[in-house]
């Protein structure tokens, strides 16, 4: 059984050494900038700070399956507005990729977020294999975003 734990803002550092490993190692971000501006205190400051505010809260939560961690997301709900749940993060950790538990671990963050109010979800992404992973999801293209990255949207009437 898939589960998540939120994690709380005084445990984050754990968080953000397995978030940019996760970013490097996949190799969404490649250059020195790129990895620099990850691992600072202005984007980490960001998201803390979204984590403090209400009802529009960022949340860091890792996945476990049976006890063991086997992932992190982040995500905000926005409550405020039309119920949207964007996506920042979703990953796993590589000894635990291509055994089904991805699917599974959205349909957690699924149901949790629903719970919460999530209407419908959205993120971005560019690499082959995780956009193939998303729109076994039901994801489809969503045009893109104020920086061209491409957008990615799942409706509940979308297929799963």
């Amino acid at each position: 059984m898939i589960t998540l734990q939120d994690i709380p803002i005084d445990e984050i550092n754990d968080f953000w050494d397995k978030q940019i490993s996760y970013l490097v190692d996949d190799r969404f971000v490649t250059e020195p900038e790129e990895i620099e501006y990850f691992s600072g205190e202005e984007y980490r400051g960001v998201l803390v700070d979204h984590m403090k505010r209400e009802p529009d809260k960022q949340h860091m939560v890792y996945f476990y399956n049976d006890g063991d961690r086997i992932g992190a997301a982040s995500y905000c709900t926005y409550k405020s507005e039309d119920g949207k749940c964007f996506i920042l993060d979703f990953w796993l950790f590589p000894e635990y990729r291509k055994k089904g538990l991805g699917h599974r671990c959205y349909r957690a963050l699924e149901e949790s977020t629903k719970e919460d109010g999530a209407v419908y979800y959205e993120l971005n992404c560019t690499r082959e294999d995780a956009i193939r992973f998303w729109k076994s999801l039901g994801f489809t293209e969503n045009g893109n975003d104020e920086w061209g990255m491409p957008l990615y949207i799942k409706r509940e009437n979308e297929p799963r």
